[in-house]
C-alpha cells in the first residue's frame, strides 16, 4: 500500500515536471537566458506556491469527504483530467512546443506562474487532494510518502531539465524527450482507469 502511494506520487510528479507547460517553459527560458542557477530557482518555486493551494483544496474536500457521490464525481473528474493530460502528451505537436520553449515569452515567473496555472488547481482538486485524504486514512506516513515522492520528482525533474539544457541546449528538441513524454502519457491513461474504478466504487456501481 505504501509503495503504491509513493509510486503514484513519483509518476505524477515526474509528469508534472517534464510535460510542456508554463512552469517547464519558464525553467527552460530562464536557463537559456541566465544559466542553470536561475532555472533551478524556478524549479523549486512549487514548494512555496502550492502550499496554500493544497490547504485550500483540502479544506474544500474535507467538507465533502463523507459524501460518497460527491467523492465519486471528483474521482471521475480526476480520471478525465488524467486522460486529458495523457492524450495531450501523446498528441502534442512537439515541433511547435520546441519552438515555443526556446523563446523569451512574456511569462510571469516562479511562484506567480504556478499560482496562475489552472492545471495546478485541477490537479490538487481532482487528483492530489483526494489522494492525500485517502492516504491519511491509511497512515500519516503514507501521506508523507505520497507528497515526498511527488515533489521529489516534480522539483527534481525540473532541476534536471535546467541542468541538461544548460549543458546541452539540444535535449529539449531531441527525440528522447518526445519518447519520455509519450510513455508518461500512456502511464497517465492507466492511472485514469484506476480513478474511474474508484469513482464507480464511491457511487456504488462497483
Amino acid at each position: 500500500m505504501e509503495i503504491n502511494f509513493l509510486i503514484f506520487g513519483m509518476i505524477t510528479g515526474l509528469v508534472a515536471g517534464i510535460s510542456p507547460g508554463p512552469l517547464i517553459t519558464l525553467v527552460v527560458s530562464e536557463t537559456l537566458k541566465k544559466g542553470k542557477k536561475e532555472g533551478i530557482e524556478v524549479a523549486v518555486s512549487p514548494l512555496i506556491s502550492e502550499l496554500p493551494i493544497i490547504l485550500f483544496v483540502l479544506a474544500v474536500l474535507s467538507n465533502v469527504a463523507e459524501r460518497s457521490i460527491v467523492m465519486g464525481v471528483i474521482s471521475l473528474l480526476g480520471a478525465c483530467f488524467l486522460t486529458y493530460l495523457g492524450l495531450s502528451n501523446l498528441l502534442n505537436n512537439f515541433k511547435e512546443t520546441r519552438n515555443y520553449l526556446g523563446k523569451d515569452n512574456v511569462l510571469l515567473k516562479g511562484v506567480i506562474t504556478n499560482l496562475l496555472n489552472l492545471n495546478t488547481y485541477m490537479f490538487w482538486l481532482t487528483i492530489g487532494g483526494p489522494k492525500i485524504l485517502e492516504s491519511v486514512q491509511v497512515h500519516l506516513s503514507v501521506t508523507i510518502l505520497f507528497i515526498s515522492g511527488f515533489y521529489l520528482m516534480l522539483v527534481g525533474s525540473n532541476a534536471a531539465v535546467a541542468i541538461v539544457v544548460d549543458k546541452s541546449r539540444t535535449f529539449i528538441r531531441s527525440e528522447y524527450y518526445v519518447y519520455i513524454i509519450r510513455v508518461l502519457g500512456v502511464s497517465l491513461i492507466v492511472f485514469a482507469l484506476i480513478f474511474v474504478r474508484n469513482g464507480l466504487e464511491f457511487v456504488g456501481i462497483l
